[in-house]
């Protein structure tokens, strides 16, 4: 945790987190737990790692075990071989959640942007594993997409670099930059500077298109109303129904991109009844695989 700012709430996180590391071929992951009961993973986003979901971790703790670790390539977790591969990634982390899960049977997955990619694969590698997915503002499935005014990091220090962060954010991943505090930019520091990976550039613009089709589990969605870079839930939950006709979605008003941060009362609540509900099985349409 050395050079993030470890504010009362990321300490307090991190201090009650359940830390654990699996070994893998390419080297090992970290994974943290809280809570108990029926488990729950989350799975982060590009260039973040467990704390993206820093302001909701509490509260599905308090019914659920929620494993967050930090997806391969990521945070404090090894690549695999293949820095390019989504499905090697998904291999990774589904030996290492055989391994967390012990024989306890399948998990709920909520995953973030491309976490969404990652889950997917991760219904392939180990299906035994997964219960259902509920993708959160995830890119790739070919819809109409937007461009953040993005700003370089390169060679930048101090408070600068925190200024060229509070403004990335702003473009990208929140609606109204007033909620932009100083946890959310240590956070993408402290992330950004942690990525050994190239996968993340392997989504957009419609690489999750033809991995969506193929998903066996259920899969709902949450959705930030104002999401900058993949605008308009409606569109995108039309294309997932393609393929999931049942698919469920949850609309988060006032979210940008980093829903869960942004608003986290609200999807919190949608999280809950959505995880609430039995899983569906699987069905069938014209548009499958």
């Amino acid at each position: 945790m050395d050079e993030l700012r470890l504010t009362d709430e990321v300490a307090a996180l991190a201090a009650a987190a359940r830390v654990s590391r699996t070994t893998h071929h390419s080297g090992s992951m970290t994974w943290r737990a809280w809570g108990e009961g029926e488990p729950v993973l989350l799975l982060h986003g590009s260039h973040g790692g467990w704390m993206h979901w820093l302001r909701n971790i509490p509260v599905l703790a308090a019914s659920r075990w929620v494993i967050a670790p930090d997806m391969p390539g990521f945070g404090e977790s090894d690549p695999p071989e293949d820095l390019d591969s989504a499905p090697a990634h998904s291999r990774m982390l589904g030996e290492g959640l055989r391994e967390i899960l012990d024989g306890v049977g399948s998990t709920d997955i909520i995953a973030f942007s491309l976490g969404a990619m990652i889950a997917c694969h991760l219904s392939f590698a180990a299906p035994e594993v997964v219960r259902r997915i509920v993708v959160v503002d995830a890119g790739g499935l070919g819809t109409p997409m937007r461009s953040p005014d993005l700003r370089s990091v390169k060679g930048v220090t101090g408070e600068r670099l925190r200024d060229v962060n509070r403004h990335n954010l702003s473009a990208m991943m929140f609606h109204n930059p007033a909620l932009i505090d100083d946890v959310a930019i240590d956070i993408t520091i402290f992330g950004a500077k942690r990525v050994k990976t190239r996968v993340q550039h392997h989504v957009v613009p419609n690489k999750l298109l033809p991995v969506i089709a193929q998903v066996r589990a259920p899969i709902d969605a949450i959705w930030g109303e104002w999401d900058y870079p993949h605008p308009s839930p409606e569109t995108n939950i039309a294309v997932i129904r393609q393929f999931q006709p049942q698919a469920e979605l949850r609309v988060l008003p006032k979210a940008g991109h980093w829903s869960m941060y942004e608003q986290p009362d609200a999807f919190n609540a949608a999280a809950l009844d959505l995880l609430a509900a039995p899983a569906r099985p699987w069905l069938a349409c014209s548009g499958s695989k």
